[in-house]
């Protein structure tokens, strides 16, 4: 590669790796030490990691509460100390609620609701994170956070004690806190035996490649699958700037939206573009002295 490369890798994750693995070889791969992710999957999940190459790295930032798919397995009948069944078992039960029941209390996790970060999380709580207090045997309060489940689906499976979860979800929902609390409800007890990010950040599996792949691949292969920067912000609405306005919002100035003949709400976020419709930056809408304005908050594209 004659340049540092820039763009979005989506990366099938295989499981038995943390996403910080996948970083490392993309890192070596694409010759850059400029590689971040857009949410972190566990070491036992598999499915989509957005992986953010060179100057795309900046948007993570913004990217880690965007929606997500995931089909994860339920087993009914234990809790553990991790939440899922890699950790200790610390208790068990036999008393394993019917598919009618485990439906009836499905509605009370739709929508809305807070959900508390278990300890064995990346989280981080006065500058530490909450996987290594837990890992020194260390249990701390945590803050219930409000999150969104748009959609939650169980079908049953071969086993009486597991279910299939289909959960469509902001970002920042727990999977496994979701099947503790789930198994909570039922007083049997829950713990997440298995979990696959179907999609992340409007990207989805089929785009996807393995490690495997991507290492047989030579270099311009390997360039050829980044997918443009701004594809990330393609829901956002765009606001398009004559060369006059452009320059002066790369430099760091407020658009007053009265002088664009434009509208947006206070907080919304843009994809600012050139006359020509070509990205550089990320703007957000906000008051200024003389009104409301949009104003670059990451640049992209220099």
């Amino acid at each position: 590669m004659t340049q540092e490369p820039n763009g979005v890798l989506i990366v099938h994750k295989h499981a038995g790796v943390t996403s910080h693995n996948i970083v490392g070889t993309v890192r070596r791969l694409y010759h850059t030490r400029r590689v971040g992710h857009a949410g972190t999957l566990d070491p036992m999940a598999t499915g989509v990691l957005v992986v953010l190459i060179g100057r795309a790295a900046k948007a993570s930032e913004y990217l880690s509460h965007d929606a997500k798919h995931y089909r994860a397995k339920l087993r009914l009948g234990l809790t553990t100390d991790t939440e899922d069944t890699t950790g200790t078992v610390l208790t068990t039960s036999e008393k394993i609620p019917t598919n009618e029941e485990l439906q009836a209390i499905l509605p009370r996790f739709r929508g809305e609701i807070l959900q508390v970060p278990p300890m064995y999380s990346a989280l981080k709580v006065d500058g530490q994170k909450l996987v290594d207090l837990a890992r020194r045997g260390e249990v701390i309060e945590r803050e219930a956070r409000k999150i969104e489940i748009f959609s939650l689906e169980a079908t049953p499976t071969e086993d009486a004690n597991e279910y299939i979860l289909d959960v469509h979800c902001s970002g920042g929902t727990y999977i496994r806190t979701l099947c503790a609390d789930i198994g909570a409800a039922l007083g049997c007890g829950g713990a997440m035996a298995a979990l696959e990010r179907g999609e992340a950040c409007g990207f989805d599996l089929s785009m996807a490649h393995t490690v495997e792949e991507l290492e047989e691949m030579n270099d311009e292969e390997r360039e050829s699958l980044l997918i443009p920067t701004e594809k990330l912000f393609s829901n956002l609405p765009q606001v398009r700037l004559s060369a006059f306005f452009e320059k002066l919002s790369r430099s760091g100035c407020e658009i007053y939206l009265k002088k664009l003949g434009i509208h947006f709400p206070l907080g919304t976020r843009v994809s600012m573009c050139d006359a020509s419709g070509n990205f550089f930056a990320l703007g957000e809408v906000g008051e200024f002295r003389d009104g409301v304005a949009v104003k670059a908050i990451k640049m992209f594209v220099l």
